[in-house]
């Protein structure tokens, strides 16, 4: 599946789960205001369309291939089988749905406490050490092609707000940034930016 390829549209029931085995892929949301929210990103080893394979509901985001991607889809039934059948996977399943829960709680409090640069900072500091290419010189390049519009979607924040962050960090010279690419100088200094 090619970059920018839709795997699932939130709101369908497609009565499947896709494993990822390479490449990644975004999970998002439409907000109220008709603006995608970026949620999360995934990748290889990944698993996206549990949560409807288990309680038969719709898929709750669009996921979107960022790069190609290559997954292994498994149809819902068969998936809560093997969950019945092997409790080891189930726990680990379990797991990783309560680390998300916990992920998702962390990010509304960030709402809550951090200003857009500090949004902004947070998630680079994410995306560094999940999608990072560390440098001998202690920088690291974040390996994923998000646009400014798709990271203003997961800080809850406007493009134009975005801009102004990134233009804040890059002048007190923690980022260089390019067409679709982010190089983190000083990856120490994205923690406590932009507290209110």
């Amino acid at each position: 599946m090619g970059a920018g390829e839709v795997l699932v549209h939130e709101g369908a029931t497609t009565g499947r789960v896709d494993v990822i085995v390479a490449g990644r892929v975004k999970a998002s949301a439409v907000g109220d205001d008709g603006r995608e929210i970026v949620l999360a990103v995934r990748g290889p080893g990944d698993i996206t369309g549990e949560l409807s394979a288990i309680d038969g509901l719709p898929h709750s985001a669009t996921t979107t291939a960022l790069e190609p991607v290559e997954v292994l889809t498994i149809g819902a039934d068969t998936f809560v089988g093997f969950l019945r059948d092997h409790p080891d996977v189930t726990l680990d399943l379990l797991r990783t749905v309560v680390g998300r829960l916990r992920d998702a709680d962390r990010k509304r409090v960030e709402f809550g406490s951090a200003d857009t640069v500090g949004r902004v900072a947070h998630r680079l500091a994410e995306l560094a050490a999940k999608h990072g290419v560390a440098a001998a010189d202690g920088s690291v390049a974040i390996d994923l092609p998000l646009s400014q519009t798709e990271l203003a979607g997961w800080v809850g924040a406007s493009r134009e707000a975005v801009t102004r962050a990134l233009r804040v960090l890059r002048d007190r010279g923690v980022i260089e940034t390019g067409r679709r690419s982010i190089r983190i100088i000083h990856p120490e200094r994205l923690d406590g930016f932009g507290r209110t």
